[in-house]
């Protein structure tokens, strides 16, 4: 045999072991794992104040950190200030109204109104016997010794006397029921208005401060001391740090071999050797065409589901567009289903 058939016999066995151990690996790897790629996405959030004053401070600068519930600026509060303090003196007003409707009359003005009645009494008493006297001097004298108009005014002053009491009467009736309840009822209404305005007023006010209503970054910082803020126009656009997903695409013919709560392991190349744990927690219902920006092997007209594979990212390296590898796991995974439910949460 010649040198050159054993060269050409030796290429070709090298080229069929070649091939087996390509079609062996390309088994192994399509039964084990599946590389998709696609993009690092997070959400955003655009932030505006929620009033129209001016921006006396901003605390915060593209880039900072911030946790929820932080003061990222304020706007200048001297025109609620007044506003609140008038609010909370008509509601202290309303309430030493209402007090006094429920503690009803004071014993004092009840004794007082029991006098008054014994006061009209005497008097009642004494222009009755007036009266009674120069009607019977008027019936012993034949009417010489009393004349009709004195009978007249003694009767006069009895009826006005006796009309006195009854008012008394009344009026200490009233002191010992005490007020009505409708009166109180209007009172407690209109305490709660006052109160209502108060936490209006109240609420306005806190709103001269933006707080962050989340952890995040200040991806944009949009107003400046000095400017006039409105709830029409964003202060700030905060990046939300978590979650964050990869957003890839998947064929049909392997959409069979994903579901939700499926580990992963997501590569970049900024971070080659560090990989990143994740799973997947959303896989689109609705097929597509291949987005010009997913890099693929597969034709660009090729149909595709979209899946997110949520990533977990506690230093906060991977950036909004980052290029990514997903490389999903086909092998059982006990948490799957916990870490779908969580997916679906957030």
């Amino acid at each position: 045999m010649s040198v050159r058939i054993r060269i050409l016999l030796l290429v070709v066995v090298l080229a069929a072991i070649g091939a087996t151990a390509w079609w062996i690996s390309g088994r192994y790897e399509t039964k084990d794992s599946l590389v998709l790629y696609g993009n690092v996405d997070l959400r955003q959030a655009d932030l505006p104040f929620n009033a129209s004053e001016r921006v006396t401070e901003v605390l915060v600068q593209e880039g900072d950190h911030v946790k929820v519930g932080q003061v990222m600026a304020r706007l200048d509060p001297t025109r609620m200030e007044p506003q609140v303090a008038k609010a909370e003196a008509d509601v202290a007003a309303e309430q030493q109204v209402v007090n006094r409707l429920h503690a009803g009359s004071r014993p004092e003005e009840v004794s007082q109104g029991r006098a008054n009645v014994l006061s009209a009494q005497a008097d009642s008493a004494n222009a009755q016997r007036q009266y009674d006297r120069l009607i019977e001097l008027s019936r012993s004298s034949a009417g010489r010794a009393v004349s009709k108009q004195d009978i007249d005014s003694a009767k006069a002053a009895l009826d006005v006397a006796q009309a006195k009491l009854a008012v008394n009467r009344k009026a200490l009736d009233l002191q010992v029921a005490g007020p009505r309840k409708e009166d109180i009822a209007q009172a407690e209404a209109q305490l709660r208005s006052d109160q209502a305005q108060l936490a209006l007023l109240r609420r306005q006010l806190a709103d001269m401060e933006l707080k962050a209503p989340i952890d995040g970054v200040v991806r944009s910082r949009l107003v400046e001391p000095g400017e006039m803020a409105s709830p029409q126009k964003a202060a700030f656009t905060l990046a939300i740090t978590d979650p964050k997903w990869v957003r890839a695409y998947v064929s049909e013919p392997d959409l069979g071999a994903v579901r939700e709560g499926l580990t992963a392991s997501v590569t970049t190349d900024a971070f080659p050797s560090r990989p990143f744990s994740g799973w997947v927690g959303f896989i689109s219902p609705m097929a597509e065409f291949t987005p010009k920006t997913v890099q693929t092997e597969e034709l660009r007209s090729s149909l595709v589901y979209e899946i997110r594979v949520f990533v977990k990212d506690p230093g906060d390296q991977l950036r909004l567009g980052m290029p990514a590898t997903v490389h999903l796991s086909r092998t059982t995974d006990p948490n799957a289903s916990t870490r779908s439910a969580a997916a679906a949460a957030q």
